[in-house]
């Protein structure tokens, strides 16, 4: 996907986001994160949009900047401030895609970040969507995207270590739009691969209804499962950035 698709993806699930989250006040709570009310969710955006500004117009030789500065306002102000954020990041990301940035893993690029956060954006538009009543699905071809960067992505944080195994297979398949991986747990990690392979356990399903459920939303049942329901389970236990 292009930088301007990333970026229109951006804008328009932060839209989506906040009008979702006046629609069901900032009280309500966020079924897929029950520990946050809709003004945590707002607080958690806000903040991430102007890390990543942050960190996108850094140098790759820069020191981490955990943003842990950044002032989150009092929930009334937080759906202006987002909108206010959003607009930031966007003019923060509106660069060639090759230009250098700080980032925690390879490629540091701007367009890492251009990416991150038209995901980052567009999970957490669902979480809002959640909590005033109908969480809509993401569009599909950046649904598929977002699974293919998730799985790149799983296990390489800064701490932590990253999900193994002894050889296990899972497969997932887009139903909707192009997308297949096959995901190979092994004791170093695990290893990633764009194909159509039988695993010990096979997952099938819309784009969206894939990335949600890799993501910690959505049930399995939305999913078919064919093999190891058990793989699957632990696998998204651990899998996380």
């Amino acid at each position: 996907m292009d930088a301007a698709t990333y970026l229109d993806a951006i804008r328009t699930n932060a839209d989506v986001l906040v009008d979702a989250a006046e629609k069901s006040g900032l009280d309500a709570r966020v079924p897929p994160c029950p520990e946050w009310n809709v003004g945590d969710l707002l607080g958690h955006i806000g903040r991430v949009h102007r890390w990543a500004a942050g960190n996108a117009t850094r140098k790759p030789t820069d020191d981490f900047w955990p943003g842990n500065e950044i002032e989150i306002p009092e929930p009334e102000a937080r759906p202006t401030w987002v909108r206010q954020g959003v607009g930031e990041l966007v003019a923060a990301l509106d660069r060639a895609p090759d230009s250098p940035a700080w980032t925690w893993i390879p490629p540091a690029t701007v367009g890492f970040w251009q990416r991150r956060q038209a995901h980052e954006t567009a999970m957490h538009r669902v979480d809002a969507e959640a909590a005033a009543g109908t969480a809509h699905p993401i569009d599909g071809e950046l649904a598929a995207d977002g699974i293919d960067e998730w799985l790149g992505l799983v296990g390489k944080t800064r701490r932590g270590a990253p999900p193994a195994g002894t050889g296990e297979t899972m497969h997932f398949h887009c139903t909707d739009v192009t997308g297949e991986w096959l995901v190979h747990l092994t004791p170093d990690g695990i290893d990633v691969r764009r194909e159509h392979a039988k695993g010990d356990v096979a997952a099938r399903g819309t784009a969206s209804d894939l990335l949600c459920w890799l993501q910690g939303r959505g049930p399995m049942d939305r999913l078919e499962v064919f093999g190891d329901e058990a793989l699957l389970a632990r696998w998204r236990e651990v899998a996380t950035f």
